[in-house]
C-alpha cells in the first residue's frame, strides 16, 4: 500500500538513498497556488512551499524583479484544433513556448511536436499518464518520466527538455526530489486561470482582461493550448504585452541554464 511505503520510509530511511534527507522524505499531497496581487509583482511563495529552490524548482523570476520578462508555458494533454493554431502565431509572432506533453498527445500528434521542436519551442515533460503524483511512490514516479522521455527519443530521436510540471499542480516533495535526481527542473507557475473546460471557454474580452491585469515582470504563464479563447487572443495578448514593455524568454533563460 503506497501509505505504508511511504511511512516506511520516514521510519527506516535507506543510507544512500534520496530518501534519507527529511525534506525528501514529506509524504504530505500538496497543490500548486500562488495568490495574486493587484501590484503587478510576482505572487509571493506560500510559506508551505518555501522549500521548492532546494528541489531547483520555479514558479517565476523573483531574482530580477525589473526585468520586465514574461514566459508562456502550455499545458498540452490532446491536439482538438487549436494546439496547431497556437502555434501558428508564435511563429508569426516569433515567440517561444514551453509545452509540457503527455505521452499520448506525443503518439497521436507527432508531426506538432516535430513542428514544436523545429520551429525553436521547448518540448517538456508532463509526465507520460497525467496522473496524480503526489500519491505515486519513488519508482512511480521514475517510470512516469522515464517513459516519456523513452517514447520521446523513439518519436523525434531527439531529447526531451529537462523540465518538469506535476499534472493538475498535485505533488509531493518526495517527487520533487526524484525529479531533480533525474536531471529534472520543477516549473509551476506564478498565473493560471479558468481556460481548461472546452464547454466552458471564457470570452476574448473577459481572458485578455484577466491576463493583463495580472502581468507582472518574470511570470512563468500556464495555459492549455487546447483553449479555443487562448487561440483566439494570443495575437493580440502578445501585441499588448509588447506594448506594455514586456518581452518573452525561455525556460532556459529563467533557470540560468543560458545567459539572459
Amino acid at each position: 500500500m503506497k501509505w505504508l511505503a511511504c511511512l516506511l520510509s520516514v521510519l527506516i530511511p535507506l543510507s544512500g538513498s534520496p530518501a534519507a534527507s527529511p525534506v525528501a522524505r514529506d509524504c504530505t499531497e500538496m497543490r500548486w497556488y500562488v495568490k495574486r496581487n493587484s501590484e503587478h509583482r510576482v505572487p509571493d511563495l506560500p510559506a508551505e512551499f518555501s522549500s521548492l529552490s532546494d528541489y531547483d524548482g520555479y514558479y517565476a523570476d523573483r531574482d530580477h524583479p525589473d526585468d520586465p520578462v514574461l514566459y508562456l508555458t502550455f499545458d498540452a494533454g490532446y491536439e482538438n484544433g487549436n494546439v496547431a493554431k497556437i502555434l501558428d502565431t508564435l511563429k508569426e509572432k516569433s515567440v517561444p513556448g514551453a509545452f509540457f506533453i503527455l505521452s499520448h498527445f506525443l503518439v497521436a500528434n507527432p508531426e506538432l511536436v516535430a513542428r514544436m521542436l523545429d520551429e525553436g519551442h521547448l518540448v517538456c515533460n508532463h509526465t507520460a499518464h497525467h496522473h496524480n503524483m503526489a500519491r505515486a511512490t519513488d519508482d512511480e514516479m521514475r517510470r512516469e518520466l522515464s517513459d516519456l522521455e523513452i517514447l520521446f527519443r523513439e518519436k523525434t530521436g531527439r531529447e526531451i527538455a529537462k523540465y518538469y510540471r506535476p499534472p493538475e499542480g498535485c505533488f509531493k516533495w518526495e517527487n520533487l526530489a526524484v525529479a531533480k535526481e533525474r536531471g529534472y527542473t520543477t516549473v509551476f507557475w506564478s498565473f493560471a486561470y479558468a481556460d481548461w473546460a472546452n464547454d466552458k471557454q471564457p470570452s476574448a474580452d473577459y481572458a485578455l482582461k484577466k491576463i493583463i491585469d495580472n502581468l507582472h515582470p518574470g511570470a512563468v504563464m500556464l495555459l492549455h493550448p487546447t483553449s479555443a479563447t487562448n487561440a483566439a487572443i494570443l495575437g493580440r495578448l502578445i501585441d499588448e504585452c509588447r506594448a506594455a514593455g514586456y518581452r518573452f524568454g525561455t525556460m532556459d533563460e529563467l533557470t540560468g541554464r543560458t545567459g539572459k
